[in-house]
């Protein structure tokens, strides 16, 4: 059977206090419109999503994220029931089944929405709608049902007497339709009603008293059905989307030490055996490996992580992480950073468009930016290798087995060769042979008396000249004519 979805998103959003659109404020790795989409995508022929308030910027969005859909303006907000009559005057020949949901509940469950259409289906309903029980039905609208448990009515809150007010089972703005029946329900709305507005939900009354056929479908949990209408509803709609991704994890086999520290979008994937410490968030397509180990302090974005790798307070992007590899504290991998089979990426080392071989060693206090690095090398520390000469960016060629001094510079592009090592504090600008030392420094000169001549009064002075005393020299006070 035919399915179209359409996703409610023309509405502004007041209560966020924003600039920003409701629908494009990001939740864990997703627009609340993206989790939405992500949700309604494998049910659907085709997708139109109704815009209207800053109309082109949320249409730029849907084209980056979700192409296929087609963006359908309201140019005049005047009610969901108007939204979606706008929708279908905009679509050809829409048949079968309708969905209709907004673009605000960002939990729903692609499982809830599918049991949502097999019950429209299986009951041949016109109109069916999903429900929930809730402790604290605020504004949302009521389910009033019949003598027999059917629905009778939906009830929007500021048009609900006090009886109906009283009701627990809620609306979540989630429905399933025949289109026929909704097309033609659509053309009779009316505005009489508290906001003057055409309501969608007035279409199930029309329906009724048509003599069709109604469903209401539970959802099997309530948190699925939350809306988003501010900061702090965002922020605990967040909360509730990352523990439902952490348990995912945890009944798969993934270790998570401290569920409520750690943040893991969607689109994560982590194997069996994996351990994730505190104070971790892993984004965008991240993947971590079987029995590696990341956190605490971690965030890792489009990064991939190798099998017992190790990960402690670190910074990756767009980076890989080889099997065994050990990477921080305190580092930074920038895009386009592999780093082999057992290599070791240490203590205040930030790695940019580089790639380190197997056993290959960056232990602390180093950059390296634009070089490929052989196997079992060891760049000593505080080493930097200068790729920018403020016009363009050079690479630098290291080979494997090479020993570089500390506190060297490899001023690019160069190449050390095979076996290569450079003495301490080398600025190498040419190319060193395999199995040379480059060294690339002044001869150290000693000016003796020097503080005596510039300082003579300082205390550094005075610690030299009782030094010289303590070591024999004779008349230290006449030492400063060095």
């Amino acid at each position: 059977m035919a399915r179209t979805v359409i996703i409610l998103a023309a509405g502004e959003g007041k209560r966020m206090k924003s600039q920003l659109p409701k629908v494009l404020h990001p939740l864990l790795g997703r627009s609340l419109v993206g989790h939405v989409l992500a949700a309604t995508e494998p049910l659907s022929g085709r997708t139109a999503v109704v815009v209207g308030h800053q109309a082109e910027l949320v249409s730029e969005h849907l084209a980056q994220i979700a192409p296929q859909a087609q963006s359908i303006l309201q140019a005049d907000q005047r009610g969901t029931g108007h939204a979606v009559r706008t929708a279908l005057d905009a679509l050809e020949d829409v048949t079968g089944t309708v969905l209709v949901v907004n673009a605000d509940v960002p939990l729903l469950r692609t499982e809830t929405l599918t049991a949502l259409i097999e019950r429209h289906e299986s009951e041949a309903a016109a109109a069916t709608v999903l429900t929930a029980v809730v402790p604290d039905p605020g504004n949302l609208g009521r389910i009033v049902r019949d003598a027999l448990g059917g629905l009778a009515a939906i009830v929007e809150a500021r048009d609900a007497d006090a009886e109906q007010l009283a009701i627990r089972e809620i609306n979540a703005g989630v429905y399933a339709f025949e289109a026929d029946a909704l097309r033609d329900a659509l053309g009779k709305l009316t505005t009489h009603n508290a906001q003057g507005e055409e309501y969608l939900t007035d279409v199930f009354g029309l329906l009724l008293a048509a003599g069709r056929r109604l469903a209401v479908h539970t959802a099997p949990a309530v948190e699925e059905t939350l809306g988003c209408n501010d900061r702090a509803e965002l922020a605990r709609l967040g909360a509730l989307l990352r523990d439902r991704i952490n348990d995912g994890h945890m009944r798969a086999g993934v270790t998570i030490v401290d569920p409520a520290s750690t943040w893991i979008e969607p689109a994560v994937t982590i194997e069996p055996d994996a351990v994730i410490e505190p104070n971790t968030q892993l984004k965008g397509a991240t993947s971590v490996a079987a029995g590696a180990v990341v956190g605490p302090e971690v965030t890792l974005i489009d990064t991939v992580v190798g099998e017992r790798a190790e990960v402690v307070k670190a910074h990756a992007v767009l980076a890989e992480i080889g099997p065994q590899a050990k990477v921080g504290p305190y580092a930074y991998l920038r895009p386009g950073t592999t780093l082999g089979v057992k290599s070791k990426v240490g203590t205040f080392v930030e790695v940019k468009n580089s790639s380190l071989g197997e056993g290959t060693k960056v232990p602390h206090l180093s950059y390296v930016g634009d070089a490929t690095v052989g196997d079992f090398t060891n760049i000593g520390a505080a080493n930097v290798v200068a790729n920018y000469n403020w016009r363009s960016k050079s690479r630098t060629v290291i080979g494997s087995h090479v020993n570089t001094g500390s506190d060297s510079v490899l001023v690019a592009p160069v190449t050390l060769g095979d076996g290569a090592s450079t003495a301490a504090g080398s600025v190498v600008d040419a190319d060193v042979p395999p199995g040379a030392l480059a060294v690339a420094r002044e001869r150290q000169v000693n000016k003796e008396g020097w503080i005596f001549k510039r300082r003579p009064d300082s205390a550094a002075a005075q610690a030299a000249r009782a030094a010289l005393d303590a070591a024999g020299y004779a008349d230290s006070g006449t030492s400063d004519q060095g």
